[in-house]
């Protein structure tokens, strides 16, 4: 529990500082990307300090879960871009970023299922 909550903290901590990085995965069909960008970081720090607290678990378990259910389209946007830059580009540095994201797709759903775990 407490890797998921080092994450969660480091994620939602880099998405209140630099919310321009995140800004541009959020699908395009979304209004308000700022405020998007800023509310999941919120809520990524609060579900972080809410899976370190036995008393909070069960209830933020499942909240940790559905927000890495909500947020996954922005990560399959995010390789949609990369995916695009480095197709256009061709260069090596965008082919190596479009692979780490796309690995990173199967990799949310372990995520989801430690946070569901968590609730339990």
């Amino acid at each position: 529990m407490a890797g998921l909550a080092v994450l969660f903290l480091a994620s939602g901590t880099l998405h209140l500082l630099r919310p321009q990085v995140f800004e541009a995965i959020v699908p395009p069909a979304l209004p308000a990307r700022r405020t998007l960008v800023h509310a999941s970081g919120v809520l990524e720090i609060l579900c972080a300090a809410g899976l370190l607290h036995p008393r909070t678990r069960p209830v933020v378990g499942l909240a940790s879960a559905a927000l890495l259910v909500a947020v996954f389209p922005a990560n399959l946007q995010m390789s949609l871009v990369h995916g695009g830059r480095a197709w256009r580009t061709r260069r090596p540095s965008h082919m190596v970023i479009f692979g780490a994201t796309l690995a990173r797709l199967p990799l949310q759903w372990p995520l989801i299922r430690t946070a569901r775990r968590a609730a339990n």
